[in-house]
């Protein structure tokens, strides 16, 4: 008798685990993640400068209500790339903005590391709009693990060294899947205090 309920078992345990590992949500679904290059940087040095720490002042009132044609919304999650010995500045960038809203920042993955940042925003809770502020060589790289393509939104594929006003914004559709990919100006007014 327990021979013949042996393989019923094991198809039953097969077919549990499979409809576990379907139903597991897909955090980036319905999403709209904004990336931002940290703002600007001195010559030496790991934080920012005077019109770089203008600018993550900025970013408090430009992206607690972004518009993107005609879709409008806050930003309710917050990840910049981890401190480095030659930089401070994605999270530098993001300080503001936490310190006002009061967001958690996320700033333990480093800029190297793309594809477990993607990996994480896929497997927890973050809310709909997250914002990257990340390194800018490393740009390219975090677009690929999101699956979507430099070559469309980057000259070169690459994001260039004097460029800190641009936000890429990519959405995804419900199953998580990337289904729009834009490189927009901030049109920002940044001037040092």
């Amino acid at each position: 008798m327990l021979t013949r309920l042996l393989p019923v078992a094991i198809a039953f345990l097969i077919s549990a685990s499979t409809t576990a590992a379907q139903s597991t949500p897909d955090f980036l679904a319905n999403n709209t993640v904004l990336i931002v290059r940290h703002a600007e940087k001195p010559l030496k040095g790991r934080e920012l400068t005077p019109q770089g720490e203008a600018r993550a002042r900025a970013y408090v009132q430009y992206f607690q209500h972004f518009h993107n044609h005609d879709e409008s919304f806050g930003i309710d999650g917050l990840y910049a790339g981890a401190d480095s010995e030659e930089s401070m500045r994605p999270r530098l960038t993001l300080e503001p903005l936490h310190a006002s809203t009061g967001m958690e920042l996320h700033s333990t993955i480093g800029t190297k590391e793309s594809p477990r940042l993607v990996a994480e925003l896929r497997t927890t809770q973050h809310g709909k709009y997250p914002l990257i502020s990340w390194r800018h060589g490393q740009i390219p790289s975090l677009l690929e693990a999101f699956g979507a393509s430099p070559a469309q939104l980057l000259p070169e594929a690459k994001w260039p060294d004097e460029v800190f006003d641009w936000v890429v914004v990519l959405h995804f559709d419900k199953t998580g899947k990337l289904d729009s990919q834009e490189l927009i100006h901030e049109n920002l007014t940044i001037a040092p205090q």
